[in-house]
């Protein structure tokens, strides 16, 4: 047998292979989201805990820090409302990007929820000391896909907490910001509009994986049996 015909079955083999393997891929993938969507829902069913303060933020890992409920508790700083473009079943409109400086001295971003295009001027701001809970959500920097942020025309399209604190003159704040839950009086900005949704195909993925690698596999004894044929 010629090296030339031993080449066939080896590149075809290694087809098979290549085959199957991005089918297992798909099935550890499948098991990875799995998980990851089973400790989401665990956080979103928890009783809101207390806000990572500094001495915690270096260690934070984003998988398993976001979508946490907590709770924090500060004071408002008025007149630093960063508005983030935002588009939501409501329609077009902003994400309410306040800075809450809490008694300890650190300071983080509240989304304190979604105004419309309209009423984007009807955001009241509560004063005094506010205890504010909901979903903390991981810096988003950078901006939107092929929409960047544009900090000194004051166009937001993501929430990117260190280039708002910038903008703003915040000085340091918190690499995360809280998704305020809804307060009930339907009044702006509307919280608790956070939409917790993934995707997970992958199961579909590995089974047209492995039914290429069927096919495949058919068509090699097919070819097999007719060249013995010949």
């Amino acid at each position: 047998m010629t090296l030339r015909r031993l080449a066939v079955p080896a590149g075809a083999l290694a087809v098979f292979v290549a085959l199957m393997a991005l089918g297992v891929w798909q099935v550890q993938r499948l098991a990875w989201k799995t998980d990851l969507i089973a400790r989401v829902e665990a956080r979103l069913a928890e009783a809101p805990a207390p806000a990572p303060g500094p001495a915690e933020w270096a260690g934070m890992d984003a998988r398993d820090a976001k979508y946490r409920r907590v709770s924090v508790t500060g004071t408002y700083r008025a007149d630093s409302d960063t508005l983030v473009k935002a588009v939501t079943d409501r329609g077009p409109g902003f994400w309410v990007m306040t800075p809450l400086q809490t008694p300890e001295g650190w300071t983080v971003l509240v989304n304190r929820g979604f105004v419309a295009d309209a009423a984007r001027d009807d955001r009241p701001l509560p004063g005094g000391k506010v205890t504010v809970t909901g979903l903390l959500r991981m810096s988003q920097p950078g901006g939107a896909f092929l929409r960047g942020n544009d900090p000194q025309a004051g166009r937001w399209y993501s929430r990117d907490t260190a280039a708002i604190a910038a903008a703003q003159g915040l000085g340091p704040v918190a690499p995360w910001f809280l998704d305020a839950d809804a307060r009930g009086d339907g009044a702006q900005p509307v919280g608790g509009l956070t939409v917790v949704r993934f995707r997970n195909s992958h199961l579909g993925y590995a089974a047209t994986w492995f039914s290429l690698a069927a096919l495949w596999a058919g068509w090699l004894l097919w070819a097999r049996r007719r060249g013995a044929r010949d």
